[in-house]
């Protein structure tokens, strides 16, 4: 029932912008916290930041701290990754998950759902 959908993903070259959007359906939005991570090839998937349900500070890994922002729009049931001067670096799939967690939100096991993921390919 619950449903996580990531959109907005594509091929960018370095140093652009691009936001993704995670819309959310059959979870009660504005208590849940949503998180994203990404996973590149060959790698582990990886957390990249989450807004706090409790409107807590968003927190982010030090990779995309001052380039990726998280922004919450409760009327939408959507969350969004906003990312600046992208690197190749930053290609991977992005995913989005929730969780009625405020702490440990870093842990890929703190979240209960996951959206199938949006491909990020960052050219140079």
């Amino acid at each position: 029932q619950v449903q996580l959908v990531e959109s907005g993903g594509q091929l960018v070259q370095a140093g652009a912008s691009l936001r993704l959007s995670c819309t959310a359906s059959g979870l009660s939005f504005n208590w849940h916290s949503l998180g994203w991570f990404r996973q590149a090839p060959g790698k582990d998937r990886e957390f990249v930041g989450a807004a706090p349900w409790n409107g807590g500070n968003t927190v982010y890994a030090d990779s995309v701290q001052g380039r990726f922002t998280i922004a919450r729009d409760a009327a939408k049931s959507t969350v969004y990754l906003q990312m600046t001067n992208v690197t190749s670096n930053d290609t991977a799939i992005y995913y989005c998950a929730s969780t009625r967690n405020i702490v440990e939100m870093q842990t890929i096991s703190a979240y209960d759902y996951w959206g199938q993921g949006t491909q990020v390919t960052v050219a140079s």
